[in-house]
């Protein structure tokens, strides 16, 4: 386990505190992916299952990434769990590979509901509303994720402090963010 860094945007208490044991019924529920930009050992595709709950709530279900795979091993392992899970919606940062991440992941089932995401922030920047969101309590995890709650609490402004990719939490953002805060959770009327 990775010692939290004082400049995180994440806490492993407050991680802690915003577990569950039963989700319930999800509505929406995405297959969010970070492909890595290579090949090898020491890659990793960020693969992370979240939905919502019928309050709006965030749920993370899974962190179903996986290391060292070729474009078509961690192209499965999204498939399968959009399948196991029954997600709604693959969504794909496609800034390692622009078209070929959609044409890898349709290879294998062409009626994949994916949609495309590419980063034009830093990371740090894209991350800070989906930690705002943990803030309010508006997500939570469905079990223990021990890597992706690494990466998390390892996280600071200058990236992870082995200066690796933050594969699972970018998914993470991904994920929640096609969830909250791009308007895809449940219609809700403002006050004026």
């Amino acid at each position: 386990m990775i010692e939290d860094r004082e400049d995180a945007l994440w806490s492993r208490a407050r991680i802690e505190a915003l577990k569950l044991r039963d989700a319930g019924p999800l509505g929406r529920i995405v297959v969010a992916v970070d492909p890595p930009a290579g090949m090898g050992r020491e890659s990793c595709c960020g693969i992370i299952v979240a939905g919502l709950d019928r309050t709006g709530r965030g749920v993370v279900l899974a962190d179903c990434s996986v290391e060292g795979a070729s474009p078509a091993g961690w192209a499965g392992a999204v498939v399968r769990a959009y399948r196991r899970f029954d997600a709604d919606r693959i969504v794909a940062e496609v800034n390692q590979g622009g078209d070929m991440v959609s044409a890898v992941l349709k290879g294998i089932d062409a009626q994949l509901p994916v949609t495309a995401v590419r980063a034009s922030r830093g990371k740090w920047l894209r991350a800070e509303p989906v930690a705002a969101l943990y803030e309010q309590g508006r997500v939570v995890h469905a079990g223990s994720f021990p890597a992706l709650e690494d990466q998390m609490c390892d996280f600071g402004p200058d990236g992870l402090s082995s200066g690796r990719s933050p594969d699972r939490l970018d998914a993470l953002v991904w994920a929640l963010t096609a969830l909250m805060l791009e308007g895809g959770g449940e219609p809700r009327v403002r006050g004026i």
